[in-house]
Order: structure tokens, then sequence, then C-alpha cells
């Protein structure tokens, strides 16, 4: 636990998985279609129910890369995807030796290959067969230290009816919340008001697992339209569709909040994640404002933001500026953090980036952005905490 009795809790942290996980989790009847890192023409690719995906090839050990050059790690075949994984992004003692050294007390883990996949399957069938393998993984790799290291389901929209049934699942092994794609091939199409759903939210909110949105990666780009195709010449778009990345996000967390979903669900929680927080101030005065307008044709029956207010966190980034100021402004009970370790935009000393973000707040607002408020949002205990 950090000095004035802040504890700290990394909202966003991943793992890499092993490149055999899904060789060794899925059911034997599915191992034929495991997701694998495979080498063609020299580079590797991982390939995912028989298909590749291109924005990696020969580049995986960008998948993790902290600390990495980027411009290296960028040259097609230079490297290796365990060349990007340090230890404490596959083993969990290594792991909590890392959150020490950073003063991390608990951390809610995400996948990292998990990210990837979604937008190449469209068998729901063998999709919740994936995520079924890779939370029976993060399980066992968290029954390490169930108070430091929490699991976080990963789960497919694509079959709503199994999704449930693995939410059921995954949450009596041990899992604390729920992570969606964002993207809508990744729900084959559907909005997150379809009726088909009902039973998911519901299960999600009766449960208390949060959903969380999180950027991925595909070979599809948010703006395609804007993009080259798929090759060398279309990296001088990689700035424009790495920071575009949020939009997805954002979009999914704008879906729930004015189609009505969290109006229907008063207790599902949802968390924002990897768009950063000081974007919401005004994110959220435009939807109410635009709000005024609309309602005789949206379906709420009261302004945007007071959904958030009531079920929903924002993640801050450490390198974000006015994290205090927009804090201030919303309320500091909204916000959470996260380091994005061992990913190549993540760096070491977040913890400390953190502290002095929030510096300038009352010492109460601090210990909530920076661990109270996920500890309270994810029904977690930990010792030393004042959740």
């Amino acid at each position: 636990m950090a000095e004035n009795g802040l504890v700290m809790v990394d909202a966003d942290g991943h793992l890499l998985e092993p490149r055999d996980t899904w060789e060794r989790y899925l059911e034997p009847r599915y191992r034929d279609r495991a997701i694998q890192i495979d080498t063609q023409d020299g580079v590797e690719v991982l390939i995912v129910d028989g298909k590749p995906l291109e924005a990696v090839r020969g580049r995986t050990a960008l998948l993790g890369g902290i600390e990495m050059d980027p411009a290296e790690a960028m040259r097609p075949g230079k490297y290796k995807y365990e060349d990007g994984c340090p230890p404490g992004s596959y083993d969990p003692a290594a792991r909590l030796v890392v959150m020490d050294q950073e003063q991390i007390d608990v951390s809610l883990l995400y996948p990292t290959i998990g990210i990837c996949w979604e937008g190449l399957v469209e068998d729901p069938e063998i999709a919740t067969a994936y995520t079924r393998a890779y939370n029976r993984w993060i399980v066992d790799f968290c029954a390490h230290d169930p108070k430091r290291l929490v699991p976080i389901a990963h789960l497919s929209l694509l079959d709503p009816e199994a999704a449930v049934a693995e939410l059921e699942r995954s949450r009596a092994a041990g899992c604390r919340g729920i992570y969606l794609s964002p993207d809508m091939k990744a729900r084959g199409g559907r909005f997150l008001d379809d009726p088909v759903y009902d039973r998911f939210w519901s299960a999600a909110q009766d449960l208390e697992m949060p959903v969380a949105f999180h950027v991925v990666v595909r070979d599809r780009a948010s703006f395609e339209e804007w993009n080259p195709p798929i090759g060398e010449k279309r990296l001088r778009f990689a700035l424009f569709n790495f920071a575009f990345l949020a939009l997805d996000v954002m979009a999914a967390f704008t879906q729930l909040l004015t189609l009505g979903v969290l109006e229907r669900y008063p207790r599902l929680r949802c968390a924002v994640l990897e768009t950063g927080a000081n974007w919401i101030s005004a994110w959220l005065d435009r939807l109410d404002h635009k709000y005024e307008v609309m309602a005789s044709v949206t379906p709420i029956s009261t302004k945007p933001s007071e959904y958030f207010y009531r079920q929903c966190v924002v993640s801050a980034d450490p390198d974000e500026s006015l994290t205090a100021d927009v804090v201030r402004h919303i309320g500091a009970d909204y916000f959470i953090w996260a380091s994005d370790y061992p990913h190549v935009d993540a760096s070491f000393g977040t913890v400390r980036e953190m502290r002095e973000r929030v510096a300038p707040l009352p010492l109460e607002d601090q210990r909530k952005v920076l661990g109270t408020n996920a500890l309270r949002f994810y029904g977690l205990d930990y010792e030393g905490s004042s959740a």
C-alpha cells in the first residue's frame, strides 16, 4: 500500500496469453481450431480459426512490448511474440513482483490476444469456446493470489444465450467483471439494445458483474474509408488509427446511455476503458444538450449524464494533463485509472504519474480515484482499504 493509506488499484492491466493457451484450455473437439501463432513466409502471424490477423503480421511482439523500441519492433520479422512478453505478463509470481515495484496493490486483468480475435470469428460456437478457454486460463492465473490478481471474464455476444451461460460459469469460477468488444462485427452487427441481449444485461446486473468496453485490434479500421488497403503503405496511417481506437469504445458506451440499456437495467454497471478520461465532461455536456432537442424520439426518460452518474466510471490515463480539473468538475466518484501494462504504449512509473495528476485534489478524492472507486465498483475486498 502506498503512503497516506492510498490503495492503488490498476483497473486495466493486461496479460499476454502464452501461445498455447487455447490449445491447452479449449475443449478437445475444438482444438484443431485453436488460436495460435504460426510462421508464414518467415514471419509470425496470429491465426484465428484458420484466418490471419494482418494487423500484427510480423509484428507480434507489439502485442506486448513495454520498454521496447517501437521503431525496431515495427520491423516485420525482427522479433517474436515472446520478445514482447516480460515475465510479469504471463507468470503470476512475476506479476506480483512488478506490482510491488510499481506500488500497485490490486490489478484487474484483461486479455491481449483476446482483444484481437473477435472481428475474425463469425461462428458463434467457436467464439464462445474461445472465451471459455481464456476464462479458465485467467482464473487459474489469478488463483496464485486472488486478493491482488482479479480476473475479468472475456465474453462474446455472437451467441447471446451462450454468453449468459458463460457469464454465470465464469462468475462462479471467480471472475469479477466482463470485458466486451465494442466492435459491431463482434456481435454480428446487432445494436446493444437488441432484445436478444435482455437476458445477458439482466444476468450481468443480477450477478453484479460490471461490463467494460476496451479498445480492440483488428484489420478493419474504424474509419476504413479513410485508409488505404492493408499493406506497408498503410503504416503512415498508424497514428491516425491508433488514436481513433478510442472511438469504438466511446460509441459502445454512448449506445448504452442513449438507447435505454442503462435505464432498463438500473443496477447494470459499465466501465469505459482506454479512452482516457479528460473527454468525459465535454461529452456528457454535449449529450445532455442534444437530448433536449431529441428527447421526443429518444428511448430514455432523462438526461444521458444521469445514467453515467448512476452506473458508470471512466478510466484515466497517466499521461492526461487535466485529470484533477475534470475530477473536480464531474466528481471524484466516477474515475478509476489504468497502467495498460505491458503494452508497447505503456510505461513503468504510472503510480507516480497518477499520484502527481491527482495531487491537487483533497486526499479523500485521491483515495477514490486511485483505488477505492474500483474496489467499490467491482465489489472487491482488500485489507486496509476504506472502500
